[in-house]
């Protein structure tokens, strides 16, 4: 004897992604000015509560939503980020390129190099955004480690603020303060 089983069909379960789908075309539908605040409130909690996608649906049909990027879509859009950023790249190799070389020390001294306003330091900055004793430049273990000694101003390394210490190499630009510099090898 065999019997079968009718079970009631239901839908499946929603997913994160559609319910996110509908909340972002809700917020495109505010931005756009197609729906008020006190409606987007009231759709947006029917969108978090809904069981089914037919019921997400119904809260967007009103709205336009956004088609699927095409992979030529994509392919597109990164040229135009990538070409976008470019005169900022260019920008930055033009400046660097126009910095001060600072040499960097022999590595067998084993003391560091202290930079600031200050007389005793090892090199000396006069500027007035620079510490008096600004930051130090060491070789350890086989690297360069720039530290910042609590300078008022601080200290970069490549448009980076150094909090505490950073590993430096030849053709990083420091700055201490407003002064700048490229680094070179001797």
């Amino acid at each position: 004897m065999t019997s079968s089983f009718d079970l009631p069909a239901t839908p499946a379960r929603l997913s994160d992604a559609e319910r996110d789908q509908a909340l972002r075309v809700l917020r495109d539908g505010v931005a756009a000015g197609r729906l008020s605040h006190d409606t987007f409130v009231r759709r947006m909690e029917l969108a978090l509560t809904a069981r089914r996608p037919d019921e997400l649906a119904a809260l967007t049909a009103d709205l336009p939503g956004r088609a699927p990027e095409s992979r030529f879509a994509r392919l597109v859009l990164q040229g135009v980020a990538a070409a976008s950023g470019f005169p900022g790249r260019l920008r930055r190799a033009w400046q660097a390129e126009r910095l001060p070389k600072l040499l960097l020390p022999l590595p067998g001294t084993g003391r560091p190099l202290r930079i600031g306003r200050d007389p005793a330091n090892g090199l000396r900055l006069t500027h007035e955004t620079v510490s008096r004793v600004h930051a130090e430049l060491v070789h350890q273990g086989g690297v360069w480690v720039l530290r910042d000694l609590g300078s008022a101003n601080g200290t970069t390394v490549n448009g980076r603020r150094v909090t505490s210490a950073a590993v430096v190499r030849e053709g990083d630009q420091v700055g201490f303060g407003q002064v700048a510099f490229r680094l070179c090898a001797p």
